[in-house]
């Protein structure tokens, strides 16, 4: 299942890292070990935050991939399922409709 997954990092530990001259380490070796389909680095509410697009198995896997981002920044991690266009399209939203309506 596509998994659209937003870690908020604090900024006192994402600024040590910067001041300590790991946190590019640090996130490749997260982005490496998660291979994301996308990733994107933003401010959100006042700090730093990545969203990113993986595609999970099962659910098993979030302690995997929300792990590191807590234990090297001290984030917050949110998941949320997600669908592509050509998900929409297989949900039968149209059966769904005649069924409900």
């Amino acid at each position: 299942m596509r998994m659209l997954v937003h870690a908020k990092i604090p900024n006192d530990p994402f600024d040590a890292a910067v001041k300590d001259g790991t946190v590019g380490a640090k996130i490749k070796k997260i982005l490496d070990e998660l291979k994301p389909e996308a990733t994107y680095f933003m401010e959100y509410d006042g700090h730093r935050s990545t969203m990113m697009i993986l595609d999970m198995a099962d659910s098993s896997k979030i302690p995997s991939i929300a792990e590191p981002w807590f234990l090297l920044f001290n984030a917050k991690c949110e998941f949320r399922p997600v669908m592509t266009p050509e998900d929409l399209g297989k949900a039968g939203l149209e059966a769904i409709g005649k069924k409900w309506a």
